[in-house]
């Protein structure tokens, strides 16, 4: 298990449980959690409703790939610290990070 914490908009964080046993995107672990991520795509990191920003702990996370790219780069929001969370799977690596819903700031 480690620990991953999801800031609000008001600055508040919520700690998460994760197990990494399971092969689970962070996008699945999000859903699990009820985040109201729409997944539209399935997880193939063509709709960026599970775009995410990473505040801590990102120097362990793999690097983006071409697909993530290609998406990231047509979200006007999209910043240096930008993420698809179904492209990250849930590992070791992870533990301590903290990241922000970008998808969810307008609702």
């Amino acid at each position: 298990m480690i620990n991953i914490q999801v800031e609000d908009n008001n600055g508040a964080r919520q700690d998460l449980e994760v197990p990494v046993d399971m092969g689970l995107s962070l996008m699945e672990m999000l859903k699990a959690y009820e985040y109201d991520i729409q997944a539209t795509c399935g997880g193939m990191g063509l709709c960026a409703t599970c775009h995410i920003a990473v505040l801590e702990g990102g120097d362990g996370l793999p690097e983006l790939n071409d697909n993530e790219l290609a998406t990231l780069d047509t979200l006007p929001d999209a910043e240096m610290n930008s993420r698809l969370a179904c492209q990250l799977r849930c590992n070791d690596q992870m533990d301590g990070l903290v990241i922000r819903l970008k998808a969810l700031q307008e609702a």
